[in-house]
């Protein structure tokens, strides 16, 4: 696989990078393009969700973003050393009913030498809100 920079190890101006593209790859909603910045073999707990591969990774962004209308997502960066990032984030969607949440979490990821993310641990918690307090829309 070709280098996927920024690399590690990370600086602030580095990390930050590392956290707008993840954030602007899961606003296209495509899993194909998400997967592409995983280790062929990444490892994830999304949730109670663990995952190997960018294969699974693939089948449940699909099925995610199935059931998860209109998702919108900032990323923070919290904190980083030599090749791991902390992430804090909030999404908000709407699920079929109508119903809009904001999804609040944290993410741990662990990078390979060449850029690739090898390890990502969300832990991720929901709150129903009204359409008219959302936060996040696209620009």
């Amino acid at each position: 696989m070709n280098p996927r920079p920024p690399l590690p190890p990370f600086t602030a101006e580095t990390a930050r990078q590392k956290v707008q593209a993840a954030e602007d790859a899961w606003n296209s909603r495509d899993p194909i393009r998400v997967s592409l910045a995983y280790t062929e073999d990444t490892e994830w707990r999304n949730r109670s969700a663990f995952l190997r591969g960018r294969a699974e990774v693939v089948t449940f962004l699909t099925a995610k973003w199935a059931k998860e209308h209109e998702y919108r997502l900032k990323k923070e960066l919290w904190a980083f050393a030599e090749n791991r990032i902390a992430v804090r984030f909030e999404y908000e969607w709407h699920d079929g009913a109508g119903q809009w949440w904001r999804s609040y979490g944290n993410e741990n990821w662990e990078f390979t030498a060449d850029g690739y993310m090898a390890r990502r641990f969300a832990s991720i918690n929901d709150v129903a809100i009204a359409e008219s307090d959302r936060r996040l829309r696209a620009s």
